[in-house]
């Protein structure tokens, strides 16, 4: 697990059993102080319904009333956070709003272990605090002085450290990130310059046999990179390696080679679909020779 600082936002990279390495931005201070604004208000809203029903039914005894009303607070906010993240997938409707959510600082799967571990904590690191400070008048100066350095403590810890993690994350192995936004990126073989008019490149069967599955990805990474154009020199070698590589027989003129490449992925794409709908599968450019050497061993 490793952690870089890009776009001024702070990295989380982990490295799953697939090898495949995997970054989450870690969510800002402000969204997560927006996030849990949004949350109180929105239990802030249940608990007084909760107490008005309460209150207006007179179905309890006064002192039982009494006591349910202090304890509303624990009783809606400790479910509310708990049952969000459960069902939610580590979000709260503030968090979904705010655009974060939790996960386990392991990179595995968000355990109900954690997620009711961290909420409880919240408890002991804001809620309570809070509600001792708000009964000022009922505590002694020094209590209301402690009270208040435990609250600087709290809001301190996520300040200070590199994952802004909180006291309640640390325990429960957790951690807040952006929560990442899925983007599918448009279909290049639709997007092609040549999808929509007539193509300038003409390729016969032997210039598509060539290649496989591996170079058409290489292909459209290429051809996904915004920061190159028709005139860069990783371009021109890219078209003058696949020419020389198909012994494709016409000339490239210049300032043509990004229609080239674009024409060729579209051509190349349709050739490997093609085949693979027949059982045919080609890997990479090495499919001949390994076709080659199968047979010598049958």
């Amino acid at each position: 697990m490793n952690q870089a600082v890009q776009h001024g936002k702070r990295v989380e990279q982990f490295i799953p059993p697939e090898g495949v390495p995997i970054a989450f931005a870690i969510g800002s201070i402000g969204s997560r102080l927006g996030a849990q604004i949004l949350d109180i208000i929105f239990t802030g809203i249940l608990i007084f319904i909760c107490a008005f029903v309460i209150g207006f039914t007179g179905i309890l005894p006064s002192n039982v009333e009494a006591m349910l009303i202090v304890l509303l607070g624990f009783l809606v906010r400790t479910p509310y956070y708990i049952l969000s993240e459960l069902i939610w997938n580590g979000r709260t409707l503030g968090k979904k709003i705010t655009g974060i959510r939790v996960i386990n600082a392991s990179g595995r799967r968000l355990t109900p272990h954690q997620v009711t571990a961290r909420n409880l904590m919240k408890e002991v690191e804001i809620f309570g605090p809070m509600s001792l400070l708000a009964s000022i008048e009922y505590q002694s100066a020094w209590e209301n002085g402690l009270t208040s350095i435990w609250l600087l403590v709290v809001v301190i810890v996520p300040l200070a450290n590199r994952r802004r993690q909180r006291l309640g994350d640390i325990i429960a192995g957790t951690l807040v990130i952006d929560n990442p936004r899925s983007v599918l990126l448009p279909d290049l073989a639709l997007s092609a310059p040549a999808a929509a008019a007539q193509s300038e490149f003409e390729f016969l069967p032997e210039h598509l046999d060539v290649y496989g599955k591996y170079e058409l990805q290489t292909l459209e990474d290429v051809l996904r990179d915004t920061t190159k154009n028709a005139q860069s020199d990783e371009i021109v070698q890219i078209v003058r390696t696949i020419i020389r590589r198909i012994r494709y027989p016409d000339t490239v003129k210049p300032g043509q080679e990004l229609l080239f490449l674009n024409e060729f992925y579209r051509a190349q794409r349709e050739h490997l679909e093609s085949l693979k709908l027949f059982g045919t599968l080609r890997e990479n450019k090495y499919h001949e020779h390994t076709r080659t050497e199968a047979k010598k061993l049958v």
